[in-house]
């Protein structure tokens, strides 16, 4: 019969072995670990680059049964000038996704605006100028009254700058 006595000491006569066993486990597991985290690290340029595009993403959660209607305030705000942006060249292209599942997680549409590289993120006055003589007083205007009646709708939930990246 086994009491707590003969474990005690039991222990005790084996805690020489008992200790090494573990720390050769403990090396074992470490020089593991060494080797796989230092194979998990990757170079940029030697493994893989980065792309010139630069996507602007905008994640909104629309309210329940709001998607038309806030749809509709886009087509005569957001879609309106993403489209002149796009015929003055200052813009790649544009994109607006909405969720199959528009009551998963924590936003069901995507707004999406691809810029040919980061250097048209930057501020221009000319390139401001054109675009407000274009887009004129009427659909500033507009776009004022549309937009105060979002955030009765919609939230904005994230706001993302994204790169591709291309593994070699």
């Amino acid at each position: 019969m086994l009491t707590a006595y003969t474990c005690l000491t039991e222990f005790s006569v084996n805690t020489g072995e008992y200790k090494m066993k573990h720390i050769i486990k403990f090396i074992g597991v470490c020089c593991i670990l060494f080797a796989v985290s230092s194979q998990a690290e990757l170079e940029i340029y030697k493994d893989y680059d980065l792309g010139r595009e630069v996507i602007s993403m905008t994640t909104v959660r629309i309210d329940p049964n709001m998607g038309d209607i806030y749809l509709a305030g886009l087509k005569d705000s957001w879609v309106k000038a993403v489209q002149l942006q796009k015929k003055l060249g200052y813009i790649k292209d544009w994109k607006i996704y909405g969720s199959e599942l528009p009551q998963s997680g924590e936003f069901n549409m995507v707004l999406m605006v691809v810029f040919e590289s980061s250097a048209d993120l930057e501020p221009n006055q000319e390139k401001y100028n054109t675009f407000m003589k274009d887009w004129g007083k009427d659909n500033q205007d507009n776009s004022r009254e549309l937009t105060k009646t979002y955030p009765n709708v919609r939230t904005l939930t994230g706001e993302y700058r994204l790169r591709e990246i291309m593994f070699k």
